[in-house]
């Protein structure tokens, strides 16, 4: 079993995360993790949510055939899916990490906390935030593309800027919650829980729609 890793701080996911976008073959290739556990997975969120961003562009256009678009929403369907799972393994690590989990439990739908008397519980989890931090630096990442364009008025890149400056400031804002977040959990503080996201929608035993079909095909 590989060593428990020491908890990330919210400078050094960000750091990864724009470090990744400055690479030209990325996501198509993908540099080896830092190790194959935390950063493994929070790595896997990154490239999950790039893919997922990509095809959410593809699939607003207007002038390609209807199948093109329904397989941009499919693929939608399936990054949406395997960025929520790779935020569930974050938090599954940190948690364990923490002591704030069982962990013979951590991977089922019932995880047991193991939480200190007093601590308060925190609504959303580290590993909710490291995701939001990497959709925040995909917006960052587009927005100053926004500021160095060439085939735009002053106005256009004056307002990207402005735009530019405010994401910036959310993610420092999100950064910092984090790791308050993270260091009240060490102390015994504050914790917060695995949450499944149970994607009922992409589950052929629990999609109405998919059930009616297949009740229909027999």
């Amino acid at each position: 079993m590989s060593p428990t890793p020491p908890l990330p701080r919210a400078a050094e996911v960000i750091a990864l995360h724009d470090g990744l976008l400055a690479r030209a073959d990325w996501p198509r290739e993908e540099p080896p993790p830092r190790d194959d556990a935390l950063w493994h997975w929070m790595q896997a969120n990154h490239r999950f949510n790039c893919r997922l961003w990509a095809e959410e562009d593809l699939a607003r256009r207007t002038q390609v055939a209807d199948s093109e678009i329904a397989a941009n929403k499919r693929a939608i369907d399936g990054f949406n899916q395997a960025r929520n799972d790779a935020t569930e393994r974050v938090d599954e690590l940190l948690l364990i990490a923490l002591g704030l989990v069982d962990a013979a439990s951590a991977r089922t739908d019932a995880p047991v906390s193991t939480v200190p008397a007093g601590a308060r519980l925190n609504s959303e989890t580290a590993g909710s935030m490291i995701d939001r931090l990497s959709i925040m630096a995909l917006k960052v990442h587009a927005m100053r593309a926004q500021t160095e364009r060439q085939d735009v008025d002053a106005e256009h890149i004056a307002a990207s800027r402005v735009k530019l400056a405010r994401l910036e400031q959310q993610r420092s804002d999100l950064g910092s919650c984090l790791d308050a977040l993270l260091v009240d959990a060490a102390a015994g503080h504050a914790y917060f829980k695995v949450y499944r996201q149970f994607k009922m929608y992409n589950d052929p035993r629990f999609n109405p729609a998919l059930v009616a079909e297949r009740s229909a095909g027999r």
